[in-house]
């Protein structure tokens, strides 16, 4: 178990939040190892289906967020496509997900 506090990435001075789904060509697990170590990336998962990684990113903005797609995550040996979904609002948020 571990307690940790989440924060409100706007509350502290990022403006965007979005879920970047990722098609793959070869290991995927490599792609994913990868953006886990980026430090805007906050989750990284592997998928079954026609996407094979998703990552939810947060940065300052929407410069800042091009820069992450174009010069960084694309750059990234395997990825093959890009789709990214912006957060328009986050209409529920909870970790409680372990209790009953």
């Amino acid at each position: 178990m571990q307690v940790v506090a989440v924060t409100d990435p706007v509350s502290l001075g990022f403006q965007r939040a979005a879920m970047v789904a990722i098609t793959v060509d070869g290991d995927m697990r490599r792609v994913a190892r990868a953006l886990a170590e980026l430090e805007e990336v906050v989750y990284v998962v592997l998928a079954a289906g026609s996407i094979d990684v998703l990552a939810e990113v947060v940065v300052a903005d929407d410069e800042a967020l091009l820069t992450l797609l174009n010069d960084r995550i694309r750059m990234i040996p395997g990825v093959r496509t890009t789709e990214t979904s912006i957060y328009l609002s986050i209409e529920k948020q909870t970790y409680q997900w372990g209790t009953r």
